[in-house]
């Protein structure tokens, strides 16, 4: 199922692999990890179950600010986010938020879209290398 905005991609690591290599991608770029809230935990303390899935909360103030200075409107789909999960068929994805999307939600205007477009690369090769994909 495509999503508006959402870029999803395969992982050749099982989910808790995939989460922590990309928290150690996200942290070595130098941007924060503000929170990893387990929902397969939270699922499974009220006694339900879920597949593993796992939400990164992260970002820059160096790249969101201006994005927010442009449209304070984008500050409630930012700090950025990342869904690790398995589906059904035990296969890992990570999921994320398009920067240019994000953008052409809010309406910043074309002073914002190069900042998407450094955003998005940035995000791209570090999902990319917490994911193994090429």
């Amino acid at each position: 199922m495509a999503v508006d905005g959402l870029t999803t991609i395969p992982s050749s690591f099982g989910p808790k692999e995939t989460t922590d290599r990309l928290e150690t991608e996200i942290k070595a770029k130098g941007m924060t990890v503000f929170a990893r809230i387990d929902h397969a935990a939270g699922a499974a303390a009220v006694g339900l179950s879920l597949r593993p899935t796992e939400l990164l909360i992260f970002g820059s103030a160096k790249a969101g600010t201006p994005l927010m200075q442009a449209s304070q409107t984008i500050g409630i789909d930012l700090p950025l986010k990342a869904l690790i999960f398995e589906d059904a068929a035990g296969k890992v994805w990570l999921s994320y938020n398009d920067p240019g999307w994000l953008v052409n939600r809010h309406g910043p205007g074309a002073a914002a879209t190069h900042i998407a477009d450094a955003m998005e690369a940035a995000l791209g090769a570090v999902m990319r290398q917490a994911t193994g994909s090429t």
